[in-house]
């Protein structure tokens, strides 16, 4: 049952540590020796990009760093604020600095959302040491922000917290008489405890709102009247209702796991690959968008190892485009168990890569003359299709004559592997190549 007074601010916002004592998480970068332990320390503070998931802690520590050198701590918001701010916040920093000699720290929440223009708008402030810039962001800065900005902070990576680190601040804000429900008289069951950490993943404010729901789900379950309340897991169910998973389509996120799905599917593993898709579609990735990956992987990964892969997989996207959600989902996870579990060859993308390469580097090289079309008298009379053979003529449909650009002469780009189908390919490959060999030497194979 939360107090009154504090009843209409959020349980997350009220338990927000003030002092670094009381910051639970991120030993990586507050122990013994770690560079922020040592930049309080040294009350000195350079700008950072704190770059981790939700919840981790990144604003909580740049408030945290602002109190302890006696900084003005200004929050400027990247998806609300724009160039016209940026102006108003140097020219009071500058009057800060002028008139009382008080450092100012910029902290810049999702800096990420900010286009280059307004990232350039801080270069020369940050250059010029105004003010101490803290970024902070969910996504990869090596993508987000602009180069010179970036070369100039420092970037500490902040991690989820653990499940342990999660039932300390949880039981905290249980027991805390002040700001947090340690009047109402709560106890939490160990099992709703681990629901809550578990459906939190990582994150410190889903973790306290679940917690602020669930405890005034509470009140219902009290019994007899006086004792003390109890969370259950049954109120634990309710107040999170559905588990919300890390997921950023276009963002690093969706890299990361797309790659994850794509290495699963390449190294045979149809359990790791059924994890990865199921997470990316649970997360609200586009389903097609998966589609459209393992079409590809068919070609990349596959090839002629297994022919029919290609058409797995188109039929799984034709199948998912007629059913759609959820019913459709299942022709996904079929086409991608099938693709784990064929046989592997990159041949195919290895020769295309291999032709590429050679166009770049020779440009437009003429078609031999031989192969060319002679649909009219004056083509003919300058040679084009002179000396062509057709094979269909020729004894085994073989005929010995070179299709490739003179400068490209004898150049093999297809190399087939022994897996799968493919090695059938690689055989009568071999077989043709030796017929060819022995009928130009004129000897009987």
């Amino acid at each position: 049952m939360p107090s009154q007074m504090t009843k209409n601010i959020p349980l997350a916002e009220r338990m927000r540590p003030t002092q670094i004592t009381d910051f639970v998480g991120q030993e990586a970068l507050l122990g013994e020796g770690r560079i922020l332990n040592k930049l309080f320390q040294q009350k000195k503070i350079p700008s950072l990009l704190l770059w981790g998931p939700p919840g981790s802690g990144k604003t909580t520590l740049a408030r945290i760093l602002a109190q302890n050198i006696a900084a003005d701590f200004t929050f400027f918001s990247a998806v609300l604020s724009g160039v016209k701010e940026v102006r108003e916040i140097v020219t009071r920093a500058k009057e800060r600095k002028e008139t009382a000699n008080i450092q100012t720290i910029l902290f810049v929440d999702e800096i990420h959302r900010f286009n280059k223009a307004q990232q350039d708008a801080f270069l020369p402030h940050v250059e010029g040491g105004l003010f101490t810039l803290i970024g902070a962001t969910t996504e990869n800065p090596s993508f987000q922000v602009i180069a010179p900005l970036l070369s100039r902070c420092r970037v500490l990576v902040l991690k989820p917290l653990s499940t342990a680190e999660l039932k300390i601040i949880l039981q905290h804000a249980l027991t805390d008489q002040e700001k947090g429900l340690g009047k109402d008289n709560l106890q939490i069951e160990e099992m709703a405890l681990e629901h809550i950490c578990n459906l939190a993943d990582g994150d410190a404010r889903v973790g306290l709102n679940i917690l602020e729901v669930a405890a005034d789900l509470a009140e219902q379950t009290a019994e007899p009247p006086g004792s003390s309340f109890v969370i259950t897991i049954h109120a634990a169910e309710e107040a999170s209702q559905k588990r919300h998973l890390k997921y950023d389509n276009g963002g690093e996120e969706h890299y990361n796991q797309i790659s994850a799905l794509h290495k699963s599917l390449r190294d045979s593993d149809p359990d790791g690959a059924l994890y990865w898709l199921a997470r990316m579609l649970a997360a609200g990735e586009d389903p097609l968008y998966i589609a459209r990956r393992l079409i590809r992987f068919a070609s990349e990964d596959i090839g002629i190892a297994d022919p029919q892969a290609i058409s797995i997989a188109i039929n799984c996207r034709d199948a998912y485009h007629i059913m759609g959600s959820p019913e459709g989902e299942l022709a996904l996870v079929q086409a991608a168990v099938y693709l784990a579990t064929a046989p592997k060859s990159n041949a195919i993308y290895k020769a295309y890569n291999d032709v590429m390469r050679d166009i770049k580097k020779t440009g437009s090289l003429p078609v031999p003359l031989h192969i060319r079309n002679a649909p009219t008298r004056l083509m003919r009379d300058l040679d084009y299709g002179k000396g062509y053979r057709y094979a269909h003529d020729a004894t085994d449909g073989l005929v010995d004559q070179e299709h490739l650009p003179e400068v490209l002469s004898g150049r093999k780009y297809y190399h087939p592997t022994n897996r799968g189908y493919e090695s059938l390919v690689k055989d009568r490959l071999t077989k043709w190549r030796q017929i060819l060999h022995a009928r130009k030497e004129k000897k009987p194979l």
